[in-house]
């Protein structure tokens, strides 16, 4: 179980350090470029300018032209911003293999080229006398493999794989008929064992015992891939803090060449906050205006950040969350689960007294619950009710299973019915167990972002159980949030003060 006190660290650290967090990024690019025609100035040097069309509410301004230099400037720009904030929002960002889908096309050219590779080097090795041309750039392959793995003060393990694996060297002992092919594997899987990770050690002992010349060499280089994306991992997490505590500038940066070559590049973002203003009834035109809009920001942002987890899909996102939203998606998809968890733990703890109390009964039940709520779309009924009956068949058999367990009497045939049904309605909009809490969850969620102070604030009764759950939850939320106001905090105050003008002016 969780320590509440670790997520309040956090948010220590956050608003400190600027620390920021989980799950993938997507760039949104919406807008069109068409170049001019072939037979314009044909013979003279044609500068390319494409013509960037706003929002239709935007008839005062005049098109703007950009140059495909600059848009091609504002896309890597954009590209590069969303790796580095995705490695400052994520704390357990890494690189991973590249994992076609099963029955793709694409993976099965990738596997049919790599199979004929491995076939014609198996067939140039059995012939008489052997062909080693695709052997001799495999042994290069591997030699280059080998220094991608190495830290630059390996280098006298460089210079001796240097000397080793020398291609002339072995040119001349391919000459001769003396190259013994499995003394270099050996060495080479020697080699790697002393570089690789821990997690890799099963796969090179399992290298080692490999009979199979082609299948031991097939095994190296994939295993080599594997090694230089832990070592690149190693690397982003020595540069993490470094790139944490310059990402703000840096976003802040790139964003706003961004707006440079956009007319109206923060529309969605002001009508998100507008939504939330209501005109003040107080002067602002005072000495302390900046203060008092600052202050006002805050309080529209804390409610205008909510919304982001009650998303409705017939409002686009805001631009300064783009990056931000399959994140924020995933959250309001957890804390959707969460509720439907919840619900069903406070269901099954009340067949009994005995299981009101029972700690280990409702950990087991929820790991479980969540397992098969994992990869179920809460939006999706059909694939909900398909979940929830499996629940209660599960739920049926544990809670009588425990009962028996604790001497306690089991639950007959009506009431087993019984529990089948309340659990199905979990999953009816607007059931009452659930969306209390459902509500508690974002109650929680609204204290966290609104404190001011990194103070422990108290978990919302009914929510125990998943206390690690929302914990979780709410530091995921905070370190987006927090991230966000400290790269796009300006702009946020810019469109609020642009917004109390008339309402000031009116009064």
């Amino acid at each position: 179980m969780s320590n509440p006190n670790e997520n309040i660290d956090d948010k220590k650290k956050f608003v400190s350090e600027n620390i920021p967090i989980p799950q993938t990024s997507r760039i949104r690019n919406d807008s069109e470029t068409s170049t001019p025609g072939d037979e314009a100035n044909k013979g003279q040097k044609i500068t390319h300018q494409f013509m960037v069309s706003g929002s239709s509410t935007i008839g005062a301004s005049p098109p703007k032209f950009v140059t495909l230099e600059e848009i091609m400037q504002a896309a890597n720009g954009m590209t590069n911003m969303a790796l580095v904030h995705q490695i400052a929002v994520d704390h357990d960002f890494k690189l991973n293999p590249v994992n076609l889908p099963e029955n793709s096309a694409q993976k099965t050219w990738v596997d049919t080229m790599k199979r004929a590779y491995w076939d014609l080097l198996r067939e140039d090795l059995n012939k008489t006398p052997p062909v080693y041309s695709h052997a001799l750039q495999l042994i290069e392959d591997i030699k280059e493999g080998l220094f991608a793995v190495l830290l630059p003060q390996h280098t006298k393990i460089k210079q001796t794989i240097d000397e080793v694996l020398d291609l002339t060297l072995i040119k001349q002992q391919v000459e001769a008929g003396t190259l013994d092919f499995k003394h270099y594997s050996s060495y080479v899987i020697n080699v790697m064992s002393k570089l690789c990770a821990p997690v890799r050690d099963d796969r090179i002992k399992e290298l080692s015992e490999t009979e199979d010349i082609v299948e031991t060499f097939r095994g190296i280089l994939e295993t080599l891939d594997l090694m230089a994306l832990d070592m690149a991992n190693f690397t982003l997490n020595m540069a993490r803090p470094n790139i944490i505590a310059q990402s703000v500038e840096y976003e802040r940066e790139k964003f706003a060449n961004f707006l440079k070559i956009t007319p109206d590049g923060l529309e969605n973002t002001r009508a998100w906050l507008s939504r939330h203003f209501t005109p003040p009834t107080e002067d602002y035109n005072t000495p302390d205006r900046m203060l008092k809009v600052k202050n006002l920001t805050t309080v529209i942002l804390n409610k205008a950040y909510m919304e982001l987890i009650n998303w409705d899909g017939n409002n686009v996102f805001p631009e300064t969350l783009s990056l931000d939203e399959e994140r924020l998606y995933e959250i309001q998809q957890r804390i959707s689960r969460l509720s439907i968890i919840g619900a069903i733990l406070l269901i099954s703890s009340t067949c009994s007294p005995v299981l009101q109390s029972d700690t280990v009964f409702k950990e087991e039940s929820k790991k479980q619950i969540s397992e098969i709520l994992q990869h179920v779309s809460i939006s999706n009924e059909k694939q909900l009710q398909d979940a929830l009956k499996t629940i209660a068949e599960l739920m049926k058999k544990k809670i009588n299973e425990r009962l028996e367990k604790c001497n306690d009497s089991t639950l007959n045939a009506e009431n087993l019915a019984t529990l089948c049904g309340q659990i199905y309605d979990v999953g009816r909009p607007g059931h009452k167990i659930s969306l209390l809490i459902r509500n508690r969850i974002l109650e929680f969620l609204q204290l966290i972002i609104s404190s001011p102070t990194a103070a422990p604030e108290k978990l919302p009764p009914g929510l125990s159980s998943l206390q690690t759950e929302v914990f979780n939850v709410a530091g995921n939320f905070l370190r987006i949030v927090s991230h966000n106001r400290s790269v796009f905090g300006k702009y946020y105050i810019d469109i609020i003060d642009a917004l109390i003008v008339p309402s000031s002016t009116n009064q």
